[in-house]
């Protein structure tokens, strides 16, 4: 048997269910530790591929200072004991890791236990936790470093294209929505519309109607939404993306030979976004600007792009069926 730790976020959560379900595809039903803060119950709570799940009450350490920092870590090491039963209970054979503090109870559990600890780190910049767990972990996945294939749904590849013309944009800011994002893409939608360029716009909940209403009360037209579970056929529709550069969505749009312009969290822990970027952007294959670099004179380098070079630039970087090929370099470590 398996264990699935981690989450907290969509890029660590997304790593979890791909590899659920390469799992699934061989027979095997893993359980899934996590915790009841960040979407990890919105995520697993109802998802049938577990054979049990397991939400803890922790929380993150490295923002968190003096008496509330010390809770956090007293409460991992608590939890920790208590995994180390569940572990044992399920007879868990490995634990595979994908981060974040939701991460640290099973990971933990399964250093005490003597479990062999798979980890995949999504981001050009190491996390704090998996940092501190490396040395421990028999098999560390990373495809900035090692270049392990970075795992994606088969329809991002499926519906890949080369892109040569610019006729759709689409403004990608994540399920949360990107406020910095929206408002370029307002700044943008005049002169898009003036060049009879489409627009393709993901709001997030909070900000959609805000950007709704600029659409319709300028007479805009575009294709605007919160949040689309059909959201790899709106990008395969555009032939430009702007986005945030999480790992997950950065190896989906290279997945899909879309290229794109980022623009980093920066907030991001260890400014990963940014490195997650430049990455693509010293192969030639995106852009990157600072979120405080955003003008109208960016339009003019997108429309002066050579598209078509860029597109074939994505093809190599990433691989169809990652999840299996992480699955099964874990498997030979553990002799399955």
């Amino acid at each position: 048997m398996i264990a699935i730790t981690g989450g907290g976020t969509g890029g660590h959560l997304k790593i979890a269910k791909v590899i659920k379900e390469e799992l699934n595809k061989r027979g095997i039903k893993p359980i899934y530790i996590g915790s009841t803060s960040g979407a990890d119950m919105e995520w697993f709570k109802e998802d049938k591929g577990f054979s049990e799940k397991y939400f803890f009450p922790s929380s993150g350490v490295v923002n968190k200072k003096g008496i509330k920092k010390i809770s956090s870590l007293k409460k991992i090491i608590l939890l920790s004991f208590k995994t180390q039963k569940i572990l044992k209970k399920h007879n868990i054979k490995a634990v595979f890791s994908v981060g974040g503090y939701s991460a640290a109870p099973g990971a933990f559990g399964s250093i005490l236990s003597n479990i062999p600890l798979f980890i995949h780190e999504q981001n050009a910049q190491i996390g704090t936790l998996n940092k501190i767990l490396k040395p421990f972990s028999k098999r560390f996945f990373n495809t900035f470093l090692y270049n392990d294939p970075y795992p994606v749904e088969d329809i991002f590849f499926d519906l890949a294209r080369k892109r040569d013309k610019l006729k759709t944009i689409i403004f990608l800011g994540g399920s949360q929505g990107a406020v910095a994002i929206n408002n370029f893409a307002i700044q943008l939608a005049p002169i898009l519309k003036e060049k009879k360029i489409n627009i393709i716009h993901q709001t997030g909940k909070r900000d959609f109607k805000r950007v709704k209403e600029f659409y319709k009360k300028n007479s805009i037209k575009a294709d605007v939404f919160d949040f689309d579970k059909n959201l790899a056929k709106k990008i395969a529709s555009a032939d430009f993306a702007i986005s945030r550069a999480g790992a997950s969505t950065l190896f989906e749009l290279a997945a899909n030979q879309i290229p794109t312009l980022f623009i980093p969290y920066p907030y991001a822990a260890k400014d990963h976004q940014f490195y997650n970027a430049k990455f693509l952007a010293d192969k030639n294959a995106a852009l990157v600007v600072r979120e405080n670099r955003l003008n109208k004179e960016i339009l003019e380098k997108i429309f002066s792009l050579n598209l078509k070079k860029f597109s074939e630039n994505l093809v190599n970087i990433n691989q169809k069926n990652a999840a299996k090929t992480i699955v099964d370099r874990m498997f030979d470590v553990l002799s399955f």
